[in-house]
């Protein structure tokens, strides 16, 4: 039930900061006690020397709280300011895509989250000075919040560091395209496997329809359907697949076997843009888009396309040998109670490979790379899904021999090479 709620969580910006300002309350509300008790031991004690020396102290502390509480919001500013440029010229050279890089950055929330904590504790501590200079009569002198606030300081220097080095990194196309293959392997890690052709599950007693806004589909909340099935004794199929944009309306799922509420379409999740919580084709999608941003004629860089087709090549061969096809989801006595449609082979190979191979010609590098990547991967596929990867790598030699007319070119393109041109 937790998991749609934390993806969706973590495409978002505003969760993680105001968590972290009520978490900074809480601290400031302990610390503020702590401050209040070691001063009435002191004054129980009858020690008002040691009062006044604390008093001292936190007299100089307050001249650093008040820079930071009087600096820290304009740093904030600053430093965001400069992010969002860095990140508009990535989505620009990459794909507009990329920007959810940034959004779902551990290191970005947990940035702007301490430096927001830090400006709002300089303010809570700015309160708790006493006017009262009296040892005897003073109620509390901020010692500890004080420390608390310098440590916190401390922090956001350290945070910072690493920041602007994940914003670096962001324009670094081989750490995009590496972030991007690492998220998609790890949606096929949680994809259950292929288990078979489905038997006949008769015709569809009813379908659930789309109810809310236009939209596409970005995940399912698998548990909560299949616990909705068994309680009414039904098998579900979920028609659309993750990515697809579905209209009020549109037929969410069948049911067969009975009837279900009308609110168990609200287990499938529906937003403005795709996310890689359950899309196993999305990681594909942000290559390819990669790829032919870079061989446009505004950006030309083919070595962007190679880049992209290397991981391209790299995720097809980690499911070149895997079952792929509907996935079947059970319930605890393992009776079927949801189906879900997923991409199979070909709809991959074809959502890799089919636009970057339209832009080949006239870029030997990319023709060569695509090559040899398509040879690889007919090296390690068996028998029945040779033929999806046969047909890009003719449709290819064809499009290069079309459209090269010298010859010597024409042989150039069309030698595979792992690394398009050295």
């Amino acid at each position: 039930m937790l998991s749609p709620l934390r993806e969706h969580l973590r495409d978002t910006f505003w969760f993680a900061p105001i968590v972290s300002m009520a978490a900074v309350f809480v601290l400031w509300l302990v610390s503020s006690a702590l401050d209040e008790a070691i001063i009435r031991f002191l004054q129980d004690k009858q020690d008002y020397g040691a009062v006044t020396e604390l008093i001292g102290i936190v007299e100089d502390a307050k001249t650093i709280v008040t820079t930071i509480s009087s600096a820290m919001m304009t740093f904030i500013g600053v430093v965001f300011s400069i992010s969002l440029v860095a990140v508009q010229m990535a989505s620009g050279q990459f794909s507009p895509r990329v920007v959810r890089i940034f959004i779902r950055s551990r290191i970005t929330k947990a940035t702007f989250s301490v430096f927001l904590a830090t400006f709002l504790l300089s303010l809570l501590v700015l309160t708790s000075y006493d006017s009262e200079a009296d040892p005897r009569y003073v109620t509390t002198v901020p010692l500890v919040q004080s420390v608390l606030t310098l440590l916190m300081v401390g922090l956001s220097l350290l945070l910072f560091v690493a920041y602007v080095n994940a914003t670096l990194r962001l324009m670094r196309v081989g750490h995009v395209v590496d972030h991007i293959t690492w998220e998609a392997f790890g949606v096929l890690a949680k994809q259950p496997l292929y288990e078979g052709e489905l038997g006949d599950l008769g015709e569809a007693t009813e379908h659930v329809l789309h109810r809310g806004r236009a939209g596409v589909v970005r995940d399912v909340n698998v548990a909560l359907l299949v616990r909705l099935a068994r309680r009414h004794g039904v098998v579900l199929r979920l028609l659309p697949r993750m990515g697809d944009f579905v209209v009020p309306g549109t037929p969410l799922l069948a049911v067969h076997g009975g009837r279900v509420p009308r609110r168990i379409g609200a287990a499938v999740s529906v937003g403005v843009e795709r996310t890689f919580h359950q899309d196993l084709a999305f990681g594909l999608r942000q290559l390819a888009d990669i790829g032919l941003r870079a061989l446009s004629p505004a950006v030309n860089d083919p070595t962007t396309a190679v880049q992209a087709l290397d991981r391209i090549t790299q995720f097809l061969a980690a499911v070149v040998n895997r079952p792929l096809g509907a996935v079947h989801h059970r319930d605890g006595k393992d009776a079927l109670r949801l189906v879900q449609d997923v991409p199979g082979w070909t709809d991959l190979v074809d959502l890799g490979f089919t636009e970057i191979r339209g832009c080949a010609p006239g870029n030997p590098q990319v023709s060569r790379r695509m090559l040899a990547g398509l040879d690889d991967l007919l090296s390690m596929a068996p028998a029945d899904r040779r033929e999806p990867l046969l047909r890009h790598r003719t449709l290819l030699t064809q499009l290069i021999e079309r459209t090269t007319p010298e010859a010597a070119d024409r042989a150039f393109a069309l030698e595979g090479d792992r690394q398009g041109i050295g």
